[in-house]
């Protein structure tokens, strides 16, 4: 039987997108259903038809608020949801899921309608230990969900080959079940915008060199790092956080607190607290002298593909799959960082935020420099991460799971 159709479960889908997970399906979503049909059910109130692709959003269940301790309701709404886009009629031949949020869905889906169950891995509840300030101890309900899902699934894909080590070292996923294929970047739509109105309209002068950062306010995310190395920073560069969404209430007030003291040694510092449109943020990227990616977690790091496509040198920490994505002295620089075991702190955070510092000098110093590592960060783009190639080889991948189901049966 060839493949005709494609569930994809995840927690984000636009509008509703906060992370990178939330992007690769979007944009994975799209190149799959350029080969064959797609359904997206996600969580929201969505409800499109766009050709050979179908959106579908879930809310959660009312009951799962309902006199418990609010931290509790991420996982519990997750788990409401995941029933609820199970138990519809699905006519897919594969259901691929993204993040803890939906993999019960994808577990429960794999049963109820007799078909593979694949699930990719955004990043590993172990390895982000920060989560219980926002979940509490419904974190160990997450990660209890991550280990079913990824000890259940036919096949677990992960977004880097640092990500399959650490589903080995964590979870003792089967060699032959776990596969790399890499997050991708939509090359039409990031590359360079030469319009500065954006940065003007935020009060960011295009006539002189900035350092940029996009993401959220987490501890994943290492944005504090950032903050604490502005004291570092030369003056004559500016610096542009494009960074909300906090994680909780303690590290909002973190960010506020050094921002406020940053703000005392130094001018020049523009902090956007929303998230903005994709085309300002492009334009953002693409008139940066440096991104910057100070994550301690980071499975691959897409926010990099997207500076790299707009021609944006970057400087990130040496973690995860950014190294995949980044090529040292090439595209880039990368900071080492050790942390302290079993926790997100770095061993020696001043001098992390030095090195972050350092390298944000030495390519916003350098224009030629910054030009050359730009120029070789869009080449790599285009020979390694579009969606297109990506698609193909996940389609592949469902293929050969539907023809081994067919062998046993």
């Amino acid at each position: 039987m060839k493949l005709k159709k494609v569930a994809l479960f995840s927690n984000e889908y636009p509008p509703n997108i906060y992370g990178g997970a939330g992007v690769h399906v979007e944009y994975l979503s799209r190149a799959l259903a350029e080969l064959v049909e797609v359904e997206v059910r996600c969580f929201g109130d969505q409800d499109i038809i766009d050709g050979n692709l179908r959106v579908k959003g879930y809310q959660p269940w009312e009951e799962m608020s309902r006199n418990t301790d609010p931290r509790f309701t991420g996982a519990t709404g997750a788990i409401s949801r995941s029933l609820a886009m199970a138990k519809d009629t699905l006519d897919a031949d594969v259901v691929h899921c993204h993040t803890w949020y939906t993999q019960m869905g994808g577990i429960l889906a794999a049963k109820l309608w007799d078909i593979p169950f694949v699930l990719t891995t955004h990043s590993l509840e172990p390895l982000r230990p920060w989560k219980v300030e926002q979940l509490g101890t419904a974190y160990h309900l997450s990660s209890w969900m991550e280990r079913t899902a990824i000890e259940n699934a036919d096949a677990v894909i992960a977004v880097s080959k640092e990500t399959r080590k650490d589903v080995f070292d964590h979870f003792g996923a089967a060699e032959t079940k776990t596969h790399v294929i890499h997050n991708g970047i939509d090359l039409e739509e990031y590359r360079r915008d030469p319009a500065t109105d954006v940065l003007e309209k935020h009060g960011v002068d295009p006539g002189k060199p900035f350092v940029l950062f996009v993401g959220r306010i987490t501890r994943q995310k290492g944005i504090i790092h950032l903050v604490d190395a502005i004291k570092h920073i030369d003056p004559e560069i500016q610096v542009v956080l494009l960074a909300g969404a906090p994680d909780t209430e303690t590290i909002a007030r973190e960010m506020n607190e050094h921002i406020a003291e940053a703000r005392r040694q130094r001018k020049g510092i523009t902090w956007i607290d929303t998230m903005l449109p994709r085309r300002e943020t492009i334009q953002f990227y693409s008139h940066a002298a440096v991104f910057c990616c100070p994550s301690v977690y980071e499975p691959f790091g897409i926010i990099n593909l997207e500076a790299m496509a707009c021609e944006t040198a970057v400087v990130a920490s040496r973690v995860g799959g950014i190294p995949e994505v980044v090529v040292p002295d090439e595209t880039g620089i990368l900071v080492d960082l050790e942390l302290e075991r079993g926790t997100f702190f770095p061993r020696d955070p001043d001098g992390f935020s030095r090195a972050l510092a350092d390298g944000i000098n030495r390519i916003a110093r350098d224009p030629a420099l910054a030009r050359r590592m730009g120029e070789a960060g869009r080449r790599r783009a285009e020979d390694h991460f579009s969606w297109r190639a990506i698609a193909e080889k996940t389609l592949t991948l469902y293929e050969a799971l539907i023809e081994r189901k067919q062998v046993v049966v």
